[in-house]
């Protein structure tokens, strides 16, 4: 459709659904989410329908012509139902299942824009590292960002990174229920080094929250910052920063560092008296 309403089109009708196998033709059935465009060519992916009846990836050409099912779910290791849209970079698309992989509990996948190459990069236990992500992925290098609705250490979703080729799965923050919030149905955006994204549920009123939660890449480890304030100092670094300690030394001396036994909240530790020298290092 143009921008003035004018000229609307439909490029592509999906088949009709078998109300009671829940499958279809191949082509997929119910797209709950948008599309993406590469040149003349729109991708995007479908709930249902395909040969299996748990939903494909399809390509289309922004005229109609040249529809294409990249690829249809199992709903086996592969996963199902993919809900969300994609990604794209360069020759490859990457997205969510909110249901089937390994463990029922949804997947992140890739798929090349021709339909090979496909590969489940993680499938969700259903445990810790989340479940059901009904939101996509966004990626900043090789890093994919996301959210998962349910699971986590408290059953109330999780924001995970996994790289693009499937390694390094971390869980960057898991939803209490409480003040932070629960069940991110949406995904979220990169800026810097912070992701920001929304909660259904939760907060200290119950209906959800706005968060922002820092990443740092996991080629790099955290930048240690260390500002004045009046006679004390702040001491900060990116959180979550999973496997590092914050220490303390008196000099330089390499064997008398200590881990710092203060408080620490969101990794950082404030109103810390400068008395004498005192050095700070986060040790891996």
């Amino acid at each position: 459709m143009n921008a003035n309403g004018s000229g609307f089109t439909v490029l592509h009708t999906f088949t009709a659904l078998d109300a009671d196998t829940q499958t279809t033709n191949i082509d997929g059935a119910n797209p709950n989410a948008g599309l993406i465009l590469s040149g003349n060519t729109l991708y995007g992916a479908t709930f249902y329908g395909g040969t299996n009846g748990n939903g494909t990836v399809f390509a289309v050409n922004t005229n109609g012509l040249g529809f294409t099912v990249l690829y249809a779910f199992t709903g086996g290791n592969d996963g199902a139902s993919p809900y969300a849209g994609l990604n794209l970079s360069g020759n490859t698309l990457y997205g969510t299942t909110t249901y089937g992989g390994k463990f029922s509990a949804g997947t992140v996948f890739a798929v090349n824009t021709n339909g090979s190459g496909f590969t489940p990069l993680h499938s969700f236990t259903g445990g810790d590292d989340g479940a059901h992500p009904y939101a996509g992925v966004i990626l900043s290098g090789s890093t994919l960002y996301g959210t998962a609705v349910n699971g986590g250490t408290n059953s109330n979703g999780t924001v995970f990174a996994v790289n693009t080729n499937g390694t390094d799965f971390t869980v960057l923050h898991s939803f209490t229920g409480s003040d932070d919030g629960a069940y991110p149905y949406a995904g979220v955006i990169l800026s810097g080094s912070t992701l920001f994204g929304t909660a259904e549920g939760g907060g200290n009123a119950g209906v959800g929250t706005i968060f922002s939660v820092s990443v740092v890449p996991s080629s790099a480890p955290p930048q240690l910052n260390i500002t004045r304030s009046a006679s004390s100092v702040i001491i900060s670094w990116p959180y979550p920063s999973t496997g590092w300690t914050l220490q303390t030394n008196g000099s330089l001396n390499p064997g008398t560092w200590g881990n710092y036994l203060g408080a620490i909240v969101n990794n950082t530790v404030t109103n810390v008296p400068p008395t004498g020298n005192v050095f700070f290092r986060l040790k891996q």
